[in-house]
């Protein structure tokens, strides 16, 4: 039975109205409980006043000297419906405007009734009190005065029932405007509520509309400043990173295979020529040997790259971070690269001594494809500079050449995987236009800094700004 009360589930906009609808109801049945109070607090208490008004007065003239007649009833000295009765030391009625006062108001036989009822309490020491007999309401007081040398108890009596007949009325009255209330509630509820949840509607149905082909969908954000306008225009900017990450992605896979399918082809091809007639010649043999091995190698340097960026954007790169001495790196980089590029002049400007807190293995990854590319872009002959110098708490590496440089409107985008500037040049040159994009990987990963200036036919600079670190640590 639990169960099938736990898979009964009720919508985000009924739980909402029934929450409202609680809440509204509470606060019409508190004020109108209060209010009921209230005004009967109000009637007992001028009851209250009456009674002992009425019995100040009575005092009063006793006091004075005055005797107890009949006269007493005649000087107005009583309120309004009150009851008053004077017994002497035996008990005996000598003062009652009881008649007088019931036929003035017509009471009820019940409330003649009680107040026989009440006579047999009379000689008991009751204060002012209200209460009932017989459901008719009185408010009672009781005093002993001493006249010449007698005693006589002063009953005084209100008949309260016409102020319950009023609270009645007033009770029955809240009663149906609460259930007029709680209609308007329900019904307005129901209309703020669903316009309130109207946006998260519109992202369920856009939601369910959405497949991974078409990702263009987007929910209309009004001009308000609300919490469901943030929640959708958060959807919406989280729709467009997915279809940039997924457009992204789809670019990628074709490159990758496009770049792959290059030297499968090739190394395919040579080894068709060597099965068909290669065998018996030597000279056919070697070339296609050194065609598949020069091919398998290019691909091999593909896949690690591809690896690379895929541990990458998984965070499972491991890097070793230590403090490392760049002016010693730079010389040996630079050692390296005038060795391995003797048709260029590679010059190294100045090389100021700092220690980073960097992985050795990929800040020299990355200078290197720096390099690399300014010698690929370069013509024969052309100058690669190279130049470290400390700016207050930041190491600058500038690598500067003469080479073809870069279009303006291409500078933005040379750092996108399989992205090269002139496909062309770039087949003579050789590379898959991944280098740039392990190169800012190898960076962020470090928080370096890269800036990119270019002039076309002029050169290019690179500049890497490096965090020192502070000397607290």
């Amino acid at each position: 039975m639990w169960s099938k009360i736990k898979k009964f589930t009720i919508s985000m906009s009924i739980q909402l109205t029934i929450f409202y609808i609680g809440i509204l109801f509470c606060i019409l049945f508190i004020m109108s409980f209060f209010t009921v109070w209230g005004v009967q607090y109000i009637l007992f208490m001028q009851a209250e006043n009456d009674i002992i008004a009425s019995a100040n007065n009575i005092t009063s003239y006793l006091a004075a000297g005055h005797p107890i007649d009949q006269q007493l009833l005649s000087e107005n000295f009583l309120e309004s419906d009150i009851i008053l009765r004077i017994y002497d030391e035996q008990s005996n009625l000598i003062i009652d405007n009881a008649p007088y006062t019931i036929s003035t108001n017509k009471p009820q036989m019940r409330e003649q009734e009680g107040i026989q009822l009440i006579e047999s309490t009379l000689l008991r020491e009751i204060p002012r009190h209200p209460y009932e007999v017989n459901h008719t309401h009185f408010y009672y007081l009781q005093q002993l005065v001493q006249l010449n040398g007698h005693s006589y108890q002063l009953h005084f009596m209100k008949i309260i029932s016409e102020k319950n007949a009023v609270l009645k009325t007033l009770s029955n009255i809240m009663k149906a405007s609460n259930l007029i209330a709680l209609f308007f509630i329900i019904t307005t509820g129901i209309f703020i509520i669903r316009n309130i949840l109207r946006p998260i509607r519109n992202i369920t149905a856009i939601a369910k509309e959405i497949e991974i082909n078409d990702l263009s969908k987007r929910i209309h954000v009004k001009d308000s400043n609300d919490e469901l306008h943030h929640l959708a225009r958060t959807f919406n900017h989280m729709l467009d990173r997915l279809q940039t990450g997924f457009e992204q992605q789809q670019q990628f896979v074709a490159d990758a295979s496009h770049e792959l399918r290059t030297p499968i082809t090739v190394i395919s091809g040579y080894a068709n020529m060597l099965d068909r007639w290669g065998k018996q010649d030597e000279f056919a043999l070697q070339e296609g040997i050194s065609a598949i091995n020069s091919e398998a190698a290019n691909m091999y340097e593909l896949i690690e790259k591809l690896l690379f960026l895929a541990r990458t954007d998984q965070s499972n790169q491991m890097i070793n971070k230590a403090n490392l001495d760049m002016q010693s790196l730079i010389e040996e980089i630079v050692q390296e690269t005038q060795l391995i590029a003797p048709n260029h002049q590679i010059f190294l400007t100045k090389n100021d001594s700092a220690i980073i807190y960097a992985d050795s293995a990929s800040i020299k990854q990355m200078l290197r494809i720096f390099i690399e590319n300014s010698i690929k872009y370069t013509p024969i002959g052309g100058t690669i500079r190279i130049a470290s110098h400390q700016v207050d708490t930041y190491l600058h590496i500038t690598i500067q050449d003469t080479g073809i440089g870069i279009p303006k409107e291409e500078q933005s985008k040379v750092f996108d995987r399989f992205y090269r500037v002139d496909a062309s040049r770039s087949k003579l040159t050789g590379g898959a236009g991944l280098g740039l994009s392990i190169a800012q990987c190898i960076a962020q990963q470090h928080d370096i800094e890269i800036h990119l200036t270019s002039i076309l036919s002029e050169g290019t600079t690179i500049t890497l700004q490096f965090p020192l670190p502070s000397k607290k640590q």
